[in-house]
Parts: C-alpha cells; sequence; structure tokens
C-alpha cells in the first residue's frame, strides 16, 4: 500500500471516530467548555466527519480528497491555536500537530497524484 494511501486511511478513521465522539460523547462536553467553545462542538464533529467521508469519497471525486484533507489540516490548525490560548501542554496539543502534518501530507500527495 502506497503512503500516501497509508496515511490517508489514517486519517480517515481518526477523524470518523473523533468526529462522532466530538457528537455523541459526553466527555467531548468538557473539553469544549474548557476550551471556552461549547457552542461549536456540534460544527467541529460535523466537519470532521465530513471531512473522514470527503476523503472516502475523493477516491472517486480527487478534488473532493483534496479539498477534504485541506480542511482538517485547517480543523487541525485552529485546534492548535485553541490549545496555545488555553495554555494546553505540549504533550496535549502534539496529537493535534499530528494530525495536522499528516492532512498537509495528504493534501499535497493528493494533490501532486493529480497531474
Amino acid at each position: 500500500m502506497p503512503l500516501i494511501d497509508l496515511l490517508t486511511l489514517v486519517l480517515i478513521i481518526s477523524f470518523f471516530v473523533y468526529g462522532a465522539r466530538c457528537l455523541f460523547a459526553e466527555a467531548m462536553v468538557h473539553e469544549f467548555k474548557r476550551w471556552g467553545l461549547p457552542h461549536l462542538r456540534y460544527l467541529t464533529g460535523l466537519l470532521e466527519v465530513l471531512g473522514a467521508l470527503g476523503l472516502v469519497v475523493g477516491g472517486w471525486f480527487p478534488w473532493l480528497g483534496i479539498f477534504s484533507a485541506a480542511g482538517l489540516a485547517l480543523l487541525m490548525l485552529c485546534g492548535i491555536l485553541v490549545r496555545i490560548r488555553v495554555k494546553d501542554t505540549l504533550f496535549q496539543t502534539l496529537p493535534a500537530v499530528l494530525f495536522l502534518v499528516i492532512s498537509v501530507l495528504v493534501t499535497w500527495g493528493l494533490g501532486t497524484s493529480q497531474r
């Protein structure tokens, strides 16, 4: 399996699961309150699930996969900024950094494979 496909699969699974948690898990209510963003919990979860689904559909419509990966990268950048604002530790911030890097790599990889 090519690396770009593996990274895309990691994003699909991770964002589908985490997005579903944002939508349905009670623990996420506390986290979004801690971040001062309780009103954005459903939107965040919906964007994550839609991003994961966009990556899946991107197998048939490559432009949608590129757009979805870029959108997830933007979402992770916002997540990093929120964690910096609330003074989370580096350890708490690292997953968002890792997913930002993976999302950028997938955006780039899917974009270059279209040429």
